[in-house]
């Protein structure tokens, strides 16, 4: 059975952070399959949240960089909202950035659940281009 792996920017158990996606407070780390089950397999905190950023506070490589290496087994970003470093995870990495559209988690995971055909679609191509690198 196809699955992804995907991270949802947290404010609280229940809420996705209104506000960017590397001032989530931490992640929670889901296993979504194609049949629409889905397990949560661990909440992981956000180490880069804390970090001092250049660039006004905003958009700052470094931290976008810390980001995507503390999720780099994970498939899929999901987002309430994203800043300006949603670009670089769309154009600089093997992510696919999903925005959700509702701070609920419960919805949000519907969401995923609706989009996985196209979301796998987009994973595979990801990592199909980075294996050509």
């Amino acid at each position: 059975m196809r699955c992804l792996k995907v991270a949802f920017g947290m404010e609280d158990d229940e809420k996705l952070i209104d506000a960017h996606y590397g001032d989530s407070n931490f992640f929670a780390i889901y296993e979504i399959c194609e049949d629409g089950s889905y397990r949560l397999l661990e909440k992981r905190t956000n180490k880069a949240k804390e970090m001092e950023e250049e660039d006004e506070g905003h958009g700052d490589p470094r931290k976008f960089r810390a980001i995507i290496e503390q999720l780099r087994d994970v498939d899929v970003l999901a987002a309430f909202r994203m800043g300006p470093n949603f670009l670089r995870i769309r154009d600089q990495s093997d992510k696919v950035a999903f925005f959700t559209r509702t701070r609920d988690l419960k919805v949000a995971l519907q969401r995923v659940i609706e989009n996985f055909d196209e979301l796998w679609k987009q994973v595979q191509e990801k990592k199909g281009i980075q294996r050509n690198m």
